[in-house]
C-alpha cells in the first residue's frame, strides 16, 4: 500500500505540536516520520511520547527486547527498523536483534523469558499462556515487570496500528525481512 498519509511538517501542526517538534530536533536531531503522523492530531503525540517516556521497571535494553518481539509480530517496518536501529545503540549485535525479532534470546536466559513473554502477549492480543508468564515469573521477573511488560506492549502496538494503517515513509536503515535473513 502507498502511503496515504502526508507527514506534516513543522508549520502544518499546531503551536504544541511545534514546540514537540523543536524538542525532539534537540534530542534526536530530527522529527521521526511516526512521531510527525501522531501530530495530526492536536493530542496524540503528546500522549503518545508521555506514554513512551513514562517512568517503568524495565531497562532500555529490555525494553528494546520487547519492542522488536511485538513489531515483529505485528509486521511493523518502520517500528522495526527504529528499533534495531535503537537496540544496537543499546549493545545488542545484529544476530540479537534478529534472534529478539523472532520472540527468543539464545544469548540471554532472563531476556529470553522477556521476549517470549511480549511475543505470546502479542500474538495472542493478551490471553497470554499461563506457561510463559510462569516461566517469566520463575526466570526473576517481578509482577511489576510483567505489568510494565504489557504496558510497553499497548504502547508499541499503538504506533505499529500507526504506521500499518498510515504507511508513511520509513526514515531509519531499513530492516530486512527475518526470511531474507535466514
Amino acid at each position: 500500500m502507498n502511503s496515504t498519509f502526508k507527514v506534516p511538517t513543522r508549520n502544518e501542526v499546531s503551536p504544541q505540536n511545534q514546540a514537540i517538534f523543536d524538542n525532539l530536533e534537540k534530542a534526536v536531531g530530527f522529527v521521526p516520520n511516526l512521531f510527525a503522523t501522531y501530530a495530526h492530531s492536536e493530542n496524540a503525540l503528546k500522549n503518545y511520547l508521555d506514554l513512551s517516556n513514562a517512568a517503568t521497571s524495565l531497562k532500555a535494553k529490555e525494553k528494546e527486547a520487547v519492542n522488536l518481539a511485538v513489531s515483529e509480530v505485528n509486521q511493523c517496518q518502520y517500528c522495526l527498523s527504529a528499533h534495531t536501529a535503537i537496540a544496537g545503540m543499546n549493545g545488542y549485535t545484529q544476530e540479537q536483534i534478529l534472534e529478539l525479532r523472532s520472540g527468543k534470546a539464545s544469548f540471554d536466559a532472563k531476556i529470553d523469558v522477556l521476549a517470549r513473554l511480549a511475543k505470546n502477549i502479542t500474538e495472542n492480543r493478551g490471553a497470554t499462556s499461563p506457561d510463559v508468564v510462569s516461566a517469566f515469573l520463575a526466570a526473576g521477573w517481578t509482577k511489576e515487570n510483567l505489568i510494565d511488560t504489557i504496558v510497553l506492549v499497548g504502547d508499541k502496538t499503538i504506533s505499529n496500528y500507526l504506521h500499518r494503517t498510515t504507511q508513511v515513509p520509513v526514515d531509519f536503515p531499513v530492516a530486512k525481512s527475518l526470511s531474507l535473513t535466514a
